[in-house]
């Protein structure tokens, strides 16, 4: 069991480069294995098929001859088997007649067959067997009188062997020096496949907090490895805005509480340098009272924003009608100021209520729709906004369009970061946040916002909402 864990340990300590040195060792070997067995295999089965031919052959040789020489005595016949050429390593030659008695044979132990193997070749089938290093053949052989013959030869094939023997040998030591010259290419290999990723983790350990707006380079930028790069410098690019939001909310956040915390300090301290009369105690507690509410709300916009961004999952969405929440929106916003101007107008080609009907968490929804309409109402001198609402396709529209101060164009592409604020909107009343928690609500709902603005001129946004789509209103 210990054997098994040091071997997994050090599997997973095993480094990518010697992985795909013996993974391609591994594999190229395996093929060059099974190449050289396939080389050796092939051989001998021709080998055997070539030596049992010269079997078959050596043995119809002898039968014939045997028959032809008829009176001439067996010594002479074995002195002209000795003097031939093709004859083979421990050769002998046995011939058998019908009744399995053997009637010639070369040597001086005759191999001697199962009565079943002879039948078997007297019927008509070849015998082709190997007993050790002895290869033997059996024929059928029919005689000039009609007579049924079994030839068996066998022999030792030395030559064969030999070159055999020869063969294995240069399979071995070629895959032997093969293998050791595939590790060390494929050590070169993946050295060289791999220098771009050292290069990427040598760039990635000089990167820090401090220097994140450095990017990483590669060689080649349309292979895998540059895609990469790219993928993790679209990350680093990602990082580096969560950094400076980060360092942007902190400071904001540490600016607008410390702001009413000053203020309430010296009004404090002023109000004890000496005595002052009932009234005079009376403001400075209802000035202190107020800094006390904006931090409130800063705090509870703080809380909120942190709520939508990480419980996502305690929203309650519900089938909900816009032109509801929008009705809703204007009346608590004109219970607070009296003095604003809300005008909401809708589409006159859709006249039913089902028409703006979309999913959704109504709390949040009235808490977007009144952040615009308070920005909308506070940034114009006249505190009016008109509202619009129509459904395109799939989807619901509403702007929220003022003639109020506008936002330039240096602002515009970050009034939905948390506590930002242009020159135009610094001396009005507020802490930033209604639009970041806007931006977020309406993102949550699978909706996109728009602001279009001129300086001077006015503000438009616009946001789309989907639709509740017609199985959803039957299930609802």
């Amino acid at each position: 069991m210990k054997r098994i864990l040091d071997v997994s340990h050090w599997n997973e300590n095993m480094n990518i480069r010697l992985r795909l040195t013996l993974l391609f060792a591994v594999l190229v070997g395996s093929i060059m294995l099974a190449f050289s067995l396939s080389v050796y295999y092939l051989y001998n089965q021709f080998r055997e098929k070539e030596f049992n031919k010269r079997l078959h052959d050596k043995a119809l040789t002898t039968v014939r001859l045997f028959e032809d020489v008829g009176g001439i005595t067996e010594e002479l016949l074995h002195d002209i088997e000795r003097n031939d050429l093709t004859t083979m390593y421990n050769e002998e030659v046995t011939v058998y007649d019908a009744a399995d008695k053997i009637v010639y044979d070369s040597g001086k132990k005759p191999y001697r067959i199962a009565p079943a193997l002879l039948a078997q070749v007297r019927a008509g089938r070849d015998l082709s067997l190997r007993d050790g290093e002895k290869e033997i053949v059996g024929v059928r052989y029919i005689d000039k009188r009609k007579q049924v013959l079994v030839v068996v030869a066998y022999a030792i094939d030395m030559y064969g062997f030999s070159k055999l023997e020869r063969l294995r040998l240069i399979l071995f030591t070629g895959w032997t020096v093969s293998l050791l010259l595939v590790v060390l290419a494929g050590w070169f290999f993946a050295s060289d496949a791999l220098r771009p990723v050292s290069d990427i983790i040598e760039q990635v350990k000089n990167i820090s907090a401090r220097n994140i707006h450095e990017r990483l380079k590669a060689r080649r930028q349309k292979d895998e490895l540059g895609q990469l790069a790219a993928t993790f410098n679209d990350l680093l690019s990602r990082l580096e805005d969560a950094f400076s939001s980060q360092r942007s909310f902190v400071s904001h956040a540490s600016h607008e509480l410390r702001t009413p915390l000053t203020i309430m300090m010296g009004q404090l301290e002023v109000a004890l340098l000496q005595k002052r009369t009932m009234e005079d105690y009376q403001q400075t507690i209802k000035d202190a009272i107020e800094e006390v509410k904006k931090m409130r709300d800063l705090i509870n916009g703080l809380l909120e924003l942190a709520r939508i961004n990480n419980d996502i999952f305690q929203l309650h969405f519900r089938s909900l009608n816009t032109d509801d929440l929008l009705w809703q929106v204007r009346e608590l916003l004109l219970t607070q100021f009296s003095h604003y101007n809300i005008q909401i107008e809708f589409d006159e080609s859709q006249e039913e209520e089902s028409e703006f009907r979309i999913k959704g968490d109504r709390a949040l929804l009235q808490m977007a729709f009144m952040n615009i309409m308070e920005n909308g109402c506070k940034y114009s001198e006249e505190h009016r906004v008109n509202v619009s609402l129509l459904t395109q396709s799939d989807t619901v529209r509403i702007s929220f369009t003022d003639r109020g101060i506008g936002i330039s164009e240096e602002d515009l592409p970050h009034i939905f970061e948390p506590f930002y604020r242009g020159d135009a909107s610094k001396s009005r009343k507020g802490h930033g946040i209604g639009l970041a928690l806007t931006q977020r609500i309406i993102q949550l709902h699978n909706g996109k916002i728009w602001v279009f603005s001129q300086l001077g001129k006015g503000t438009q946004f616009v946001i789309s909402l989907p639709l509740q789509s017609n199985d959803e209103k039957m299930s609802s």
